[in-house]
C-alpha cells in the first residue's frame, strides 16, 4: 500500500500519483497521513482506488472525485466532495459549509454535522448527514437525494427543484418553494436503501419527513415576485 506522510511529500506529489493510477494497475489502496488541514487532497480522481486519509483536511477535499472511495478520518473543510461524480466519500467527523455542492452522482456520508449550504446546487449526488445541517442547505438543489438524521437549519430547501430531503429532527425553516411533502411507499424503499449504504442500521425510513418543491418557482410568475 502506498503510505503519503504529507509532512513530508509534497501533496502535489500525492494527487499526481492518485492521478497517474491506470486500469489494472496493483496500487489500489492509498493511505495519506499527516494532513494537517491541507486544502485539495485527492482532488479529481477518476479510478477504483481506496483512500484512507488519517487527520482533518482543508477545502475541497475530494472535489471532482470518480469512482474512488475516499474516507477521512477527521473533519472537512469547506466544498468536500464538490461537484463529485461518483464513488464514495465518508466524512468521519464534521463538515464545513457546501458540502457535496454540485455534485452529480455518488454518495457522500458525513457522520457528523455539517454546516451551511450542505448540498447547494445539487445534480444527482446523495448525501447522507448522520448529525445536523446549517441554514440554506440543498438551496437550488436539481437532484439526488440529501438525508439529515439530525435537524436542519433555517431556509432549507430555498429554490429548489426535484432533489428529495429526508429529515428526521425538525426543520428551524423551510425556504422560497419547499414544503414537507407525503412519504409513499417508492420514498420509503429509497430512503431505506440509501440508509444501509450509509451504514445506519437502526434507524427505520418512516422516522423522516419528506421535502421536496411546492413548484410554483418553475416560470416567472408576477404573483410570486416576492419569493424570487
Amino acid at each position: 500500500m502506498p503510505v503519503f506522510d504529507l509532512s513530508v511529500t509534497p501533496l502535489r506529489e500525492l494527487n499526481q500519483a492518485l492521478h497517474a493510477v491506470l486500469p489494472g494497475s496493483n496500487d489500489t489502496d492509498f493511505e495519506v497521513v499527516n494532513p494537517r488541514g491541507s486544502h485539495s487532497v485527492a482532488v479529481g480522481v477518476d479510478a477504483p482506488v481506496k483512500i484512507d486519509i488519517k487527520g482533518s483536511v482543508g477545502y475541497y477535499c475530494a472535489g471532482m472525485n470518480e469512482q474512488a472511495n475516499i474516507t477521512v478520518y477527521g473533519s472537512a473543510g469547506p466544498g468536500v466532495a464538490e461537484n463529485m461524480m461518483s464513488g464514495t466519500v465518508v466524512i468521519k467527523g464534521d463538515a464545513s459549509q457546501y458540502a457535496g455542492a454540485t455534485g452529480r452522482g455518488g454518495l457522500l456520508v458525513i457522520e457528523g454535522n455539517a454546516s451551511s449550504r450542505c448540498g447547494i446546487s445539487m445534480k444527482g449526488i446523495d448525501i447522507v448527514v448522520k448529525g445536523n445541517i446549517g441554514h440554506m442547505s440543498a438551496f437550488m438543489a436539481q437532484s439526488g437525494n440529501l438525508v439529515v438524521l439530525g435537524d436542519a437549519g433555517d431556509a432549507l430547501g430555498d429554490s429548489l427543484y426535484e432533489a428529495r430531503l429526508f429529515v428526521r429532527g425538525t426543520v428551524k425553516s423551510c425556504g422560497a418553494d419547499c414544503i414537507e411533502k407525503e412519504m409513499r411507499p417508492e420514498h420509503i424503499e429509497i430512503l431505506g436503501a440509501l440508509l444501509a449504504k450509509a451504514g445506519v442500521t437502526d434507524i427505520q425510513p418512516q422516522e423522516f419527513k419528506r421535502y421536496g418543491s411546492a413548484r410554483t418557482l418553475y416560470t416567472f410568475n408576477i404573483d410570486n415576485a416576492d419569493a424570487y
